[in-house]
Formats: C-alpha cells, structure tokens, sequence
C-alpha cells in the first residue's frame, strides 16, 4: 500500500518562516485541539503546556515555532488569519498571559508554557508534545511530528488511515517515477493529464480548478507584495530587503495600478539575458523575502523553498510565452506537486532530516520538470530535467545564520529557480534513452546522502554557515 500525496497537499497555504517549524506545529496545534473536543475534553482543560524537541527547539525562535503554536492553540488559522493581526494576538497572549483557547475561552498561559528541549526524539527531528492540565492533573498528552511541508504525524499513525492507492480508487497509482513514466507511455498522456484523473478521484473539476487558482493567486500576490516592499527583515540579523531595488531598477518607469497590469508590465520590459537573470532571481528573492517577515506563501514544498516555483512559473508567462493563460499554470502546477509528492515519499522534504538538498533541491526538481512540459517536453524529458536539478544539489546543508529563514536561505530560492531553467533546457536538448541517471536513482541517493549527513547540518545552526558566521557578528 502507498500513500496518495495530493498537489494540494504538496501546495499549502500559509504562514512564513517555514513550514517544519512554523506551519506543522500550527497545525498539530489545531489537530490536538480536535482530539480534545472529540474526547470531550476540551472544556476541562485549565492549563496547557507544549514541549519542542530537537530542531524545533534548537532553531525554533528564529523560525517562529513557539509563535507558531501560540496561533494554532487561539484557534487562528493559517490560511485564513489576516496577517496584519498576528502581531495583535501574540501581544495579547504574551501581555496578558493568557491563551483565549481556540477563540472561545480564556484560560491561563504563563511565559514559560512553551518549553524548548535539546534533546531529539527517536521518531523524528521535528517532536512536539501538547500537555493538557485539570486541576492540575495531566489529563493529556499528544506528541506530533513535523515532517516537512507542513505535514505533520504522530508516532502510530498508519497509512490505513490514508486513502489506499489501488485500480479501483485511483486510475494511475504512482510511487516512483519509473510507474508515472510507464503510465505517460501507455496512454499516449502528459504528466499533468495523469495528475489530474487522479486528482478528479477526491475532487470535482470545478473544486481543482478553484484551489488551483486560490494557490496561484496567493503566489501572485506574494511576489507583488515582496517588489513593493523595502526595509530590513525582522529577527535581528538586519537583512535589507532586495527585492525591491532590484525590481525598480528593471520595471523601469512602466505603469499599473494592480496585480494582473503588473505581469503585463513585466512582458514589456527589456528581455536580455541578464535582465532575465535578473528578473528570476527578483521574484525568487520577493516570495523569501514576505515568507521570512512572517507573510502568507504557498508551500512549494517548503515555506524555505517558496520561492522557486512562482518564480519559474512567471518566467514561462512573461519571457517564454505571452499568450499562457491558467490552463498553462494549471499544468505547471499539477506536474511540480506529482514531481514533490514522489520525493516524498521516497525520500523526505524536510530541512530537518534530509538538508536544505530536501528543499531547495526538491523544489528546484518540480520546477524544472514542471516548465519542460511546458515548452513541449515529452514526459520522459519532464523526469530528465528533475534528475538533472536535484542531482546539482545533492548533499546541500541547512545551517540558516541565527536559525533564521534568511541567509542563505533566501539567495538559495533564486539559485534553484535558475537551475531549474536550466536543467529544463539541458533536458529538452537530451534523448532519455541516453540518460544515464534515471530520476528515482537520485531520489534514492538523495535519501542516502541525508541518512549520512551529520546532524549538525540539518536545520540545527550548530554547523556550516550558522557557525561560523554568528547573529551577534551581524
């Protein structure tokens, strides 16, 4: 049995810096105040306290986790929390000390309610433990793991409780990439036509088309708001704000007033290569840029990796194609979110298991392949272009400066948005007979090379650049 992954599993929406340390422990928040209320327990609850494990604790303040919970335990929900409000109910928690719990009653919670422990649970890297106390009697106690990507699990979790993959429910059951090629091959189909009968499984057209469109508007958005908008990134490492400059400089003194005036905009700009360069690594730099401030992104697979998609996606609809319209984005993000869910489940997407190599290096290989269909690859030349951008970053370490998203992580979103053009057009010009490296190979390796990775260069800042550049020389 496998686990079916779907694209809007692998395309959440939510709250920066990181989908590990901030969008998995707002959820597992959300996800124990539910197990409450079904055991009725909910309203017995007169104190709660959550421990943090691990990475979670070891680069939980610069990812916001302790924040994180705080959100999930008011009831506020990611997708939906006006962001301009976050600041607003932290305060209040913090000032007060007190917790309006799943926003329907107050009950005390003290500064010292979210615990931040060393030390590693056997499970997983990513351990948290939500207690629940009654007259001060522990009356529960729930441990969540944050798996990468905003997913998040517990210990005896089965695949039982997933939808099984067989003929009868899904058309074409995909675990490894040989499986999708094999499916692309005997139907005469396009990776995104075999994504999206299964996807029609669990959702209406209509429902697809919806979320599609929610997800890359929040995309959309995201990019905009990281062009307009300067100052230093918040956490203490003082990062001004590229995006900005950068965008001024090449937009130039073109004219609009709102999001969809702003691509047309673009397309109209000069097109030399280096303003293309430019222009890629701009919006890559926007997208980590509102992420690291605490802003709504869209996991791709990872808040850290947030960058990388849109940016390749607005490549293809301002350079290489004016005429794209949503069915182009539509295909572009069905083909990433398969591409992500195989790594997943053959490998990891989390920073915190595998390096930043499951991040950046998985999102910089669903692009890649994305944009080859795109400009009229075959499938076969999809899965080459994955294995040529994730095999350019096997073994890339996470080490964020001061536990931050930041540095390097946010330059690292414009470095795999290029290389996933790249590895596209490197893959166009490859017969896939000859490759010599097949896609699950490298997902294999990948996999490999994270279980032979020192620990400190898994999302620990005790290694690489968060050594030896500290906060306080910033």
């Amino acid at each position: 049995m496998s686990q079916f992954i779907s694209v809007f599993d692998m395309l959440k929406i939510g709250v920066g810096p990181s989908s590990s340390h901030t969008l998995g422990p707002w959820r597992a928040a959300q996800q124990w105040i539910q197990k409450l209320k079904e055991t009725n327990e909910f309203l017995l609850i007169e104190e709660v306290k959550v421990d943090l494990y691990g990475s979670l604790s070891l680069t939980g303040k610069g990812h916001a986790t302790d924040l994180a919970v705080l959100l999930g335990l008011s009831g506020a929900d990611p997708e939906y929390v006006p962001i301009e409000s976050i600041d607003v109910i932290i305060s209040d928690i913090q000032n007060k000390e007190q917790l309006f719990f799943n926003n329907e009653r107050n009950i005390p919670f003290l500064k010292d309610s979210v615990k931040f422990n060393r030390e590693f649970l056997p499970f997983h890297a990513n351990g948290m433990t939500f207690r629940g106390y009654a007259q001060g009697e522990e009356i529960s106690t729930e441990t969540y793991y944050s798996i990468g990507g905003g997913f998040i699990v517990q210990e005896d979790d089965h695949l039982a409780e997933d939808i099984e993959i067989n003929k009868q429910n899904f058309p074409f059951p995909i675990n490894r990439a040989t499986e999708l090629e094999a499916y692309c091959e005997r139907e005469s189909l396009n990776i995104s036509d075999i994504v999206y009968q299964n996807e029609l499984v669990i959702n209406s057209a209509e429902e697809i088309d919806k979320e599609l469109h929610r997800i890359w508007n929040t995309m959309l958005e995201c990019m905009y708001i990281g062009c307009h908008t300067q100052g230093t990134l918040p956490g203490g490492l003082n990062v001004k704000r590229r995006a900005f400059e950068t965008h001024q400089k090449l937009i130039k003194d073109a004219e609009y007033t709102n999001q969809q005036e702003w691509i047309t905009a673009i397309r109209g700009t000069e097109v030399k290569f280096r303003e293309i360069l430019k222009w890629v690594s701009c919006l890559a730099l926007s997208v980590n840029e509102v992420n690291a401030a605490l802003g709504r992104v869209v996991t791709a697979p990872t808040n850290g990796s947030a960058g990388v998609i849109p940016a390749v996606l607005m490549y293809y609809l301002v350079i290489e194609n004016h005429d794209a319209d949503f069915e182009h984005v539509k295909k572009f993000l069905l083909v990433a979110g398969e591409i992500g869910s195989i790594f997943k489940k053959n490998a990891t997407i989390s920073a915190a298991m595998g390096g930043c190599q499951a991040e950046i290096g998985v999102s910089s290989a669903m692009a890649a392949a994305a944009l080859t269909e795109l400009l009229g690859g075959t499938p076969s030349q999809c899965l080459v272009a994955a294995e040529i951008a994730m095999e350019h970053h096997l073994g890339l370490t996470c080490d964020p400066i001061g536990g931050l998203v930041q540095i390097p992580c946010i330059e690292r979103n414009a470095m795999g948005a290029i290389k996933a053009i790249n590895a596209a057009e490197l893959a166009l010009e490859t017969n896939p007979k000859e490759s010599k490296v097949p896609l699950d190979k490298v997902i294999d390796t990948m996999w490999e090379t994270a279980k032979d990775m020192n620990r400190n260069y898994k999302e620990t800042s005790e290694g690489g650049l968060a050594v030896t550049v500290r906060l306080a020389d910033c």
